[in-house]
């Protein structure tokens, strides 16, 4: 399968099965972050693999939305930012996140890029306040976001190329 083929066909996938995601597809997707482009080469992220499902349902709490689906998941990854080794912490980490989320469905593995950065959790809180205590991640790692991963129980269809926004891409002049 061709990148462009891997790119239409990644979807999020928020329901999982009980089907275990192998350690196996796990190593190629953290690999896949670990390989992501870095200004300077710094690399400034840091990755938290939760696989416990105690932890899991904790985290589910951990957005006033859209991080339910870390309930049913099998595992997650928590991409962290040290904002003190490097100024552009957010796009590094936010190529990971991307390469992770796209090795992940070429893998037949489900995932969702939830947000963290700039989110706030329950009873007023951030959500990197909150999954800072959970996960006992130092103060200069500042949270990115959350890939929840898990074999998908279904999975959305693919994106046509025929109905891509064309219309945003500008030559030469806005």
């Amino acid at each position: 399968m061709d990148l462009l083929n891997v790119m239409q066909k990644r979807r999020s996938v928020r329901t999982y099965t009980e089907e275990a995601v192998t350690e196996e597809k796990l190593t190629c997707i953290l690999q896949a972050g670990l390989l992501s482009a870095s200004g300077k080469a710094i690399r400034p992220w840091e990755f938290i693999v939760v696989r416990n499902k105690e932890a899991l349902k904790i985290m589910s709490q951990c957005r006033v939305a859209g991080s339910k689906m870390l309930a049913s998941a099998d595992c997650a990854i928590v991409v962290l930012g040290d904002e003190e080794k490097s100024d552009v912490w957010v796009e590094d980490c936010s190529v990971a996140m991307a390469n992770m989320h796209l090795m992940a469905d070429s893998l037949g593995v489900g995932s969702c890029w939830i947000q963290g950065r700039l989110r706030e959790a329950p009873e007023g809180r951030t959500t990197e306040d909150f999954l800072r205590e959970l996960l006992k991640f130092p103060g200069s790692c500042r949270l990115e976001a959350i890939l929840s991963l898990g074999m998908p129980k279904d999975h959305p269809a693919a994106h046509e190329l025929e109905k891509l926004p064309v219309e945003k891409v500008h030559r030469e002049v806005f």
